[in-house]
């Protein structure tokens, strides 16, 4: 651990939500969780980024994943990843930022978070590459019982004109969706809604600052348009879930190059941290 975030101490009252905040976030499936970085961290993660990006870390190769959709036509598709955590001390510190991880408790009613994955998008000026309407669940079902969170961190601030972050009010209520391609068709998942969500689904933009962070719901279905701005659209993703989840299969790695876990085992291990 370097010294970029801030240690947890025993008052976590600084970091805390509001009970307010609380009450939004089950009503609604998400919720603005303000500022959690400073200009300097943002720098930092915002070079570690770029050095990942231009394949300037030495160790790209060690990601778990590189989206396939950019690496086949990156003219169309925004820049996707999985796994920066493994290779940059930044993203790799912040998971145990307690400015992130104090929230993320309260959301999910436990003491100990169990870290999932991270993500990293980014979305270059004038490019149309768009995050589809999409649950994140659908795709995480090979651990379960169903008890995930989100939280996005702006590395910009996130405009409407940019592509910022929508999300569609109550639909974590809606049960689980079909997981269909983040990239391609981004109206897709309206296929497979009943009358009464195809009513309700009107998805409100979370325009934030550079600094500032959003929770989510595993089930809050949620998206994002294109970049029609002149700079770019940065954003780290960390997923988090309850400390009791299993693996579903065990036939597979859950992550590439994650040592297997046995069907209906506790997932953790060192790329399963618990965090305080």
């Amino acid at each position: 651990m370097t010294d970029l975030f801030p240690r947890p101490g025993d008052d976590r009252s600084t970091w805390a939500l509001s009970e307010e905040q609380l009450t939004f976030f089950h009503e609604h499936g998400y919720v603005k969780g303000g500022r959690v970085l400073e200009e300097h961290q943002i720098e930092a993660l915002r070079e570690g980024l770029e050095a990942i990006r231009l394949g300037e870390n030495p160790r790209t190769s060690e990601l778990y994943e590189v989206d396939e959709d950019y690496r086949r036509a990156p003219e169309k598709n925004l820049f996707h990843i999985l796994g920066a955590w493994l290779i940059d001390d930044g993203f790799h510190d912040i998971l145990w930022h307690p400015a992130i991880t104090t929230k993320a408790a309260q959301l999910l009613s436990v003491k100990r978070l169990r870290f999932w994955h991270d993500q990293v998008f980014y979305k270059p000026p004038r490019h149309p590459g768009v995050v589809t309407w999409h649950q994140d669940y659908s795709y995480w079902t090979r651990t379960a019982p169903a008890g995930h969170l989100t939280c996005w961190i702006a590395l910009d601030d996130s405009t409407e004109e940019n592509g910022c972050l929508r999300y569609v009010p109550g639909s974590h209520r809606w049960g689980l969706l079909p997981g269909i391609s983040l990239t391609e068709d981004m109206d897709a998942v309206k296929e497979y809604l009943t009358q009464e969500q195809a009513k309700a689904f009107c998805p409100v933009p979370m325009v934030v600052k550079a600094g500032e962070c959003l929770f989510h719901h595993s089930h809050t279905v949620h998206g994002s348009y294109g970049n029609r701005s002149d700079g770019p659209r940065r954003g780290v993703v960390l997923n988090f879930m309850r400390p009791d989840t299993r693996c579903v299969e065990g036939s597979v790695p859950l992550l590439t190059g994650v040592p297997l876990i046995p069907k209906g085992q506790v997932v953790e291990g060192d790329h399963f941290p618990l965090l305080t």
